[in-house]
């Protein structure tokens, strides 16, 4: 058995179903078929989302629904179905290449059974890299696609295809590859898509109930079926997660037992492990024939001039071991594509007709032990129906490539027992794999003499990247020391203690005696005087929250300022302004600093607010577990959306701040005009007050046993 698990995979699991999904429309199809048939959860883990993309083009049927459309209608057209979206918490570096704020289009627009989470626990320069789709824990998909802007295309690769368009741009043609598995292996993926969630939220999913239901799509047919596949994992050592290597094992391992032939199509080659494997095996006497498919450049002046460089070494060093003629390195071509290139972003190894690799893994250092991967992957052994599917996939490829057929692939390979000289008899067509030009280039010293900041393999110790920037000593320790979270702790103390002596000053000072009836309502008529009056008490709600000044008070305030209506309109506007100013702090802080000192029993609140979204946020505004500003804090650190957050204290604080628009209108009848008519209307407004209380509550309250 060539799979070991916790040495060159992670997982072995049985999937009844593996299909091979070949350029951008297949997989873009066949995902948005199986999410339609998901019931309960679908995971959609990547280094990259767009909400704009649309995953069917042209004449299929929902052509134009944006992602963020599809998955808001999914969650509203199925009860129960949760949704999860994580992407890299990316770095600046891309924010012009991606959607600007994703948190807005797919964590505010979308129904609230769509939760969206960044992922930033990674080391730092690392990124999260892993593209998955998990569909009910029963259908899964990993490969090179993200669900991202500029990935669709079909496989003709046409220089101007119509529907290969993103945000009203057009862009080249696309190549790449994703797996489709179900069964086991599919409920592998669920896991590990769960514990990257966990990793990156601090919350737990719950698995999927074990069910009949199957959402295998019936349009995808199936490349295989009942057959064993591992899942190989990345993971750098970081935040008590322990380093995993596996797909960098799996790598040299399968290289090795190579006896025919070799096909690689990867985005980069830039690992050196992996340059290292493919010398020792062009230098072995009749080893096996090795053809690497790659991207003519990089994308961008910036991968041109790191890790195209990087690779121009690694090819340079192959090409001088290889004495027998038994490597191709080449990139695919279109004769009308003229200077555009087809980029090549698939990462495929298949070793002779035994061993195939699908997954997110570049050839590259980062990729080896940096990032986090995920790759799926097959071993044929002695069973021959999964080699001759391995074979046809690869001729697929290649007769993509080639522009030929993979049955002409397959009987040319045959006749010449040999995969280059196949290619070289076939590559005479429109299409066609040309020779890779590599340029000797002076840069390369000063790159490759800095190469891992380009193309780390482990995480890069803050000193030797601070230092390599030109940061001073001492700014590197005054650094170092502002980024650890005991500093931000005593930053967040500061800001509660202050917090909290304003509160004792309201309560027991002379700062008190503001709060007196003769106060307030001459406070109430001056403002009521002013133009700038409504700007003045939002201003006063937002300073009150993040100084955790009674917001019950601000409200009071508010409604003997402006009466019933206007004062109902600005205590909402007010509370949901100092909520959302107070919730941005303790996003700020930070979930580690909020989550240590805000105690177990709030941290246990906000996992479950999370999981209820708006409906709990309301009801915790009526039952108050905890002051107004500091459950804010708490919400904003850590699980809760800014959009349940907002909806939920709507919702919630509404009947109480109509309860006191109602109850101040009588009130203030009384104060200024004593009398038994004005007794007989505070008590008829406390009964209205009360009645709305009751009822906001028991309503809130009802709707919470009937979602369980």
């Amino acid at each position: 058995m060539f799979f070991r698990e916790g040495h060159n995979c992670w997982r072995v699991g049985q999937a009844g179903k593996v299909a091979f999904l070949v350029d951008g429309r297949n997989y873009f199809e066949a995902v948005a078929a199986a999410c339609e048939k998901a019931t309960r959860a679908i995971f959609i883990v990547g280094w990259d989302l767009d909400s704009r993309i649309c995953l069917r083009r042209g004449n299929a049927k929902d052509a134009g629904e944006t992602l963020g459309e599809f998955l808001d209608r999914l969650a509203r057209e199925t009860p129960g179905l949760h949704i999860y979206l994580l992407e890299w918490d990316f770095a600046m570096l891309y924010s012009l290449e991606r959607e600007t704020l994703p948190i807005l289009s797919l964590g505010w627009k979308t129904h609230e059974r769509v939760h969206f989470e960044l992922d930033d626990n990674h080391p730092v320069g690392a990124s999260h890299h892993q593209k998955i789709v998990v569909i009910d824990d029963r259908v899964a998909f990993v490969g090179g696609f993200d669900l991202a802007s500029c990935r669709w295309d079909t496989s003709e690769h046409a220089p101007d295809h119509p529907d290969r368009r993103d945000n009203g741009d057009g862009y080249g043609p696309f190549h790449d590859v994703q797996m489709m598995v179900d069964g086991e292996a599919a409920k592998n993926l669920g896991e590990l898509a769960r514990r990257r969630w966990e990793a990156a939220t601090g919350d737990t999913v719950p698995l999927v109930p074990a069910t009949d239901h199957d959402p295998w799509p019936e349009e995808v047919a199936p490349d295989l079926e009942n057959t064993s596949v591992a899942t190989l994992r990345t993971q750098p050592d970081h935040d008590n997660w322990p380093e995993k290597r596996e797909i960098e094992t799996f790598y040299l391992e399968a290289i090795d037992r190579a006896q025919k032939w070799i096909y690689i199509e990867n985005q980069y080659l830039t690992a050196h492990v992996i340059g290292s494997a493919l010398e020792k095996v062009l230098r072995k006497e009749k080893g096996p024939e090795v053809l690497l498919v790659l991207p003519r450049n990089c994308s961008g002046w910036l991968e041109e001039g790191t890790m195209g460089l990087l690779r121009q070494h690694l090819v340079g060093n192959l090409r001088r071991v290889d004495r027998e003629g038994r490597l191709k390195l080449c990139y695919p071509h279109r004769i009308d594509l003229g200077s555009n290139i087809i980029n090549v972003h698939s990462k495929v190894l298949i070793v002779d007709d035994s061993i195939l690799r699908i997954g997110s893994s570049n050839l590259s250092n980062r990729s080896m032990g940096f990032d986090t991967e995920c790759d799926l992957a097959l071993a044929a052994g002695n069973d021959e129906t999964i080699s001759k599917s391995i074979a046809s996939f690869r001729n697929r490829l290649l007769a993509e490539h080639l522009g030929t057929d993979p049955q002409a692939l397959a009987e040319s390979i045959g006749e010449n027992g040999s995969l280059l000289r196949a290619v070289e008899n076939l590559n005479r067509n429109e299409r066609s794999l040309r020779d890779l030009p590599v340029n000797d280039d002076d840069a390369l010293s000063g790159t490759l003499s800095e190469s891992e900041l380009f193309d780390p393999e482990r995480p890069i110790e803050m000193n030797r990247l601070l230092r390599y920037l030109g940061i001073g000593e001492e700014r590197e320790r005054e650094l170092s020391r502002k980024s650890t979270v005991k500093h931000k702790a005593w930053i967040f103390a500061g800001v509660l203690g202050a917090a909290l002596v304003m509160a004792l000053l309201w309560r027991w000072s002379p700062l008190n005696e503001w709060l007196d009836i003769e106060h307030l309502l001459a406070a109430a008529d001056y403002v009521r005087q002013s133009h700038l009056a409504a700007l003045l008490v939002l201003a006063i709600f937002v300073l009150g929250s993040c100084l955790m000044f009674p917001v019950t008070l601000l409200i009071l305030a508010t409604a003997l300022t402006y009466g019933p209506v206007l004062g109902f309109v600005l205590a909402l506007a007010g509370s949901l302004l100092g909520g959302i100013a107070s919730y941005g702090l303790g996003h700020l802080l930070g979930r580690d600093v909020v989550r240590r000192l805000a105690g177990r029993n709030l941290n246990r609140l906000s996992r479950k607010l999370a999981r209820r979204g708006w409906l709990a946020i309301a009801i915790v505004r009526v039952l108050p577990i905890a002051p107004y500003t500091i459950v804010n804090m708490v919400a904003g650190s850590t699980h809760i959306s800014a959009r349940d957050f907002l909806i939920g204290t709507a919702i919630g604080m509404g009947p109480g701040i109509m309860a006191i628009m109602i109850f101040e209108g009588g009130f203030e009848k009384v104060v200024r005009d004593p009398g038994w008519g004005g007794v007989i209307i505070l008590f008829m407004t406390l009964l209205a007050a009360g009645s709305i209380l009751i009822f906001g509550k028991t309503w809130l309250t009802k709707k919470d046993d009937d979602e369980g």
